[in-house]
């Protein structure tokens, strides 16, 4: 095999897996939101508490993006912020949109299509759960982030006395991505999963006629999982924990 070909052929292979990739989340993420938007979203209208913390908690007249944005139903939580909502899902984008004077947009949580080092805010509520590798749930992740307001740096100080700064206080100035993601953790709960079972699972949905289960993907994340990717991403975690059956984050640009 010549060099050339050789060359070819590294390409080709990771192509080739990115490819698959997308197949697979079409198949089990985008075409079953499709599918079920309508009876999903009248499921989903109840804000999550901590999600609705950190909204309200927001500055007057931040704007942020809410990414996986669903049906919308975080838009409106703040009325005075203003949010972008995004998601793959024609269908649900066409409900979010009734959330005005926000905005929303079908577009791809890999390939944003907002200016970098702009926002003041983020969420991506139960969204990233559903990309299928570990590389892509952390370029999703890069991707948010760099959409976010990097920290001021030694504003007032010098980088000495910033460097011993906690980071929730070196990044006070910075924007904030709040994620979401299913947690493996959820003995007691309905699911009934726990540490040993599989990470990568298919979750039914039964259609509104109780009739038809389609199957959605879902990565179930582990403790540490989260902190781990965001780190990996490129982030700082400032915050994190556990909320019924749910890991989520806190985290800030690193750079």
């Amino acid at each position: 095999m010549s060099n050339v070909e050789e060359t070819v052929s590294e390409v080709a292979a990771p192509l080739t897996d990115v490819l698959k990739e997308e197949v697979y989340e079409s198949e089990h993420v985008h075409q079953v939101y499709e599918r079920i938007a309508k009876h999903f979203s009248s499921t989903r209208y109840k804000p999550w508490p901590i999600v609705e913390d950190f909204l309200r908690k927001l500055p007057v007249g931040s704007i942020g993006l809410d990414v996986g944005c669903g049906n919308g139903k975080y838009l409106a939580v703040n009325p005075n912020v203003f949010i972008i909502g995004s998601d793959r899902s024609e269908s649900l984008v066409k409900i979010a949109s009734k959330h005005e004077p926000h905005s929303s947009l079908v577009a791809d949580m890999l390939s944003l299509p907002h200016p970098p080092r702009l926002f003041d805010f983020a969420i991506a509520i139960a969204v990233i759960h559903h990309l299928s590798t570990t590389q892509r749930r952390q370029d999703a992740i890069k991707a948010m982030l760099e959409c976010l307001l990097p920290a001021e740096q030694g504003k007032g100080k010098s980088s000495r006395e910033d460097s011993t700064l906690k980071p929730e206080a070196a990044h006070a100035h910075a924007g904030k991505l709040l994620i979401y993601v299913w947690a493996l953790e959820q003995k007691t709960s309905r699911r009934g999963w726990s540490e040993s079972d599989e990470q990568d699972v298919l979750v039914p949905w039964v259609t509104d006629n109780g009739n038809t289960k389609v199957l959605r993907y879902y990565h179930l994340y582990r403790a540490g999982d989260l902190e781990r990717d965001i780190t990996e991403a490129g982030g700082i975690v400032l915050d994190s924990g556990y909320e019924k059956d749910n890991w989520w984050a806190v985290a800030a640009r690193s750079w």
